[in-house]
């Protein structure tokens, strides 16, 4: 469990900030970029959840709780023998994704254009949290280049973008109320 008894601690204040295990880095390093936006997803994901109910909710609630992790990891750089295992996201993560994915998607009506960000008030958050999750993805992607990361971590932002996609369709009564692109509509 976490205990949180101060909220600041002015050792950010020069432009720095710590890893789990100590290191600085500066606020704008890559690996926090990545994080920070796993954050800024958990959030978008949170105004979201103000217009969902059920499972859905149930879902998202599950999927918020995997960001801390998501981000736990990425805050966590990989070492050789660590005095304390760090909390990583797994495979099994990933696969619940999936088995959600694939569960939603079975009810929906094939697509035959691409879908614009909108339609319910669910629909438009997830929409949005879709497009913050994949910046996010494109940071861990960046940061894999440069250091060492957990490759499920990777996988994880990847079906999590898809995961969104489809509950925004869901949330569009099953696809019924998307809004579709009109290639050239307004020429």
């Amino acid at each position: 469990m976490v205990t949180l008894t101060r909220i600041y601690t002015r050792g950010g204040d020069a432009g720095q900030t710590s890893l789990v295990g100590g290191r600085r880095v500066a606020k704008h390093d890559l690996r926090v970029e990545a994080y920070g936006t796993v954050d800024e997803a958990n959030a978008v994901i949170g105004l979201a959840r103000l217009h969902t109910a059920g499972e859905a909710d149930a879902m998202l609630g599950r999927i918020q709780n995997d960001l801390f992790d998501l981000g736990a990891d990425l805050a966590t750089p990989e070492e050789p023998d660590p005095k304390y295992p760090p909390l990583r996201v797994t495979a099994a993560q990933v696969e619940r994704l999936e088995r959600e994915i694939d569960a939603m998607n079975a009810s929906l009506a094939p697509l035959n254009s691409f879908v614009l960000p909108g339609g319910s008030a669910a629909s438009a958050h997830l929409h949005h949290a879709r497009t913050v999750v994949r910046r996010a993805e494109r940071l861990v992607s960046a940061l894999m280049m440069a250091d060492a990361v957990n490759s499920e971590a990777l996988k994880y932002a990847n079906r999590l973008s898809d995961h969104l996609f489809v509950l925004a369709r869901r949330m569009n009564g099953d696809g019924k109320d998307d809004v579709l692109w009109v290639p050239g509509a307004h020429r």
